[in-house]
């Protein structure tokens, strides 16, 4: 291996655990909790090498969120594909993202609420960003019905998963009725 190529890997891997412990500091505490100065702290590396990596707190916030919208993707996929028709993958679908929400907190935040400097719905969206739109689409894009369009369904089953998964969280909407929010969600507005 070269100087070069061993340069490159330890780049990589600095970067790998300054997302890491960012993410972990802020499931623990919460963003405001996420600073350079403790982040270089936790790393033990000084905070321009952490500047070396990311120009800011907003450029970590993206890579939370790119590394979230992946894991997000890979969640929705696995649940829709162990499901049997239809109705049952949009279920699984809602359940699958409910759940990311709840699980990963400070990461559906990155993605959602706080500004990571991504462009979201534009030609220069980032892929993780679209994968993650396309394995809602995937899904639900089947169920849209005749005359409208896959995309546009996708994106109003999406709004509301958020709000729902928003509301719960801050306790604006009684836990007790979860579940049956989701199947009237799934039921209605997917007419399933």
């Amino acid at each position: 291996m070269s100087v070069q190529e061993r340069k490159q890997r330890e780049r990589a891997e600095r970067e790998r655990l300054i997302v890491a412990t960012a993410r972990e500091l802020a499931e623990r505490q919460g963003w405001d909790a996420v600073t350079t100065r403790r982040l270089a702290e936790r790393i033990e590396y000084s905070q321009p090498v952490l500047y070396s990596h990311f120009r800011g707190k907003r450029e970590i916030i993206g890579a939370v969120a790119l590394q979230g919208a992946t894991e997000l993707a890979a969640a929705v996929r696995a649940a829709t594909a162990a499901a049997d028709g239809p109705r049952a993958r949009v279920a699984a679908l809602a359940r699958a993202y409910l759940d990311f929400a709840e699980r990963h907190p400070a990461v559906y935040d990155a993605l959602f609420q706080l500004d990571g400097g991504l462009a979201y719905a534009q030609e220069n969206t980032p892929e993780p960003l679209k994968d993650a739109f396309a394995a809602l689409l995937e899904s639900l894009g089947e169920v849209a019905g005749d005359g409208v369009h896959p995309g546009l369904f996708t994106e109003v089953f999406w709004a509301s998963l958020h709000g729902l998964a928003t509301l719960t969280r801050a306790g604006r909407l009684p836990p007790e009725d979860a579940k049956r929010r989701t199947e009237l969600l799934v039921d209605r507005l997917a007419r399933l």
